[in-house]
């Protein structure tokens, strides 16, 4: 892992109405590094994700990736991004959506059908590639989009609760496959309402009202608030007034 930030924003704030999704947020991620972005519904994590990819202008504030301002066009081929809302199309087969999105990546059918395979097999669907996504639950079609997200490789995957709806067996073999990619110096900024799921990113950065409130390492976060888990650590720092009500 090396000490590249390929991630930098300062003092992003994005505005809806009378309400700060963003709020003079700041941050920086490295090269290789894990990041979890925790907190609850509401808090900002999706306006963050979108804004850092260049898919929402901020209000204020700028960010940075592979050395690129954003927004730019520059590194969306290095990009990968996994919305919270399913990102399919339902009238095709998950083989078909691989494909597609495939082609928009400039990849050939062979190396779509390469990585189709150790996709399908993390996500699950296998045995499921040539069924039509329309006829998938939503924890299915999630999955769909997760392999979507991953098909091209990228430097930098940005996952939008990519566990929502997944079976804890399912759950965690996600998590060891995006530590794995980490350790091939992909970086990754996964968020999450499960606070004690971030446990497992190399850093954990607390999101509520549009403010990042805490970061650091999962033993720093808990050594600091004296707690055994990150669930307990946000409460704590809840009750010492660190985070709003």
């Amino acid at each position: 892992m090396t000490a590249e930030h390929v991630i930098r924003a300062q003092g992003l704030r994005k505005v809806y109405g009378k309400r700060a999704a963003l709020d003079g947020l700041s941050l920086s991620v490295a090269q290789g590094q894990l990041y979890g972005l925790a907190g609850p519904n509401g808090a900002g994590k999706t306006t963050l994700i979108r804004t850092l990819c260049g898919l929402l202008r901020p209000d204020e504030g700028e960010a940075t990736l592979l050395g690129w301002k954003m927004p730019s066009t520059r590194v969306r081929s290095q990009l990968g991004y996994m919305p919270q809302d399913f990102a399919v199309y339902n009238d095709l087969s998950v083989m078909q959506n691989l494909e597609f999105f495939g082609q928009l990546y400039s990849l050939r059918r062979a190396q779509v059908r390469e990585r189709a395979d150790e996709l399908l097999d993390l996500v699950q669907l296998t045995d499921r590639k040539r069924d039509r996504v329309g006829t998938f639950s939503g924890g299915m079609r999630r999955r769909v989009s997760l392999a979507i997200s991953l098909l091209h490789k990228p430097r930098l995957a940005f996952l939008d609760e990519p566990t929502a709806g997944v079976d804890p067996k399912l759950r965690r073999s996600f998590w060891d496959y995006f530590n794995a990619l980490a350790d091939q110096d992909v970086t990754l900024v996964v968020t999450t309402h499960l606070v004690e799921e971030a446990q497992r990113c190399h850093l954990v950065g607390f999101l509520m009202a549009g403010k990042l409130l805490t970061q650091g390492k999962p033993e720093e976060i808990l050594a600091q608030t004296g707690t055994d888990n990150l669930d307990d650590a946000f409460i704590v720092l809840q009750e010492r007034g660190e985070v709003p009500s």
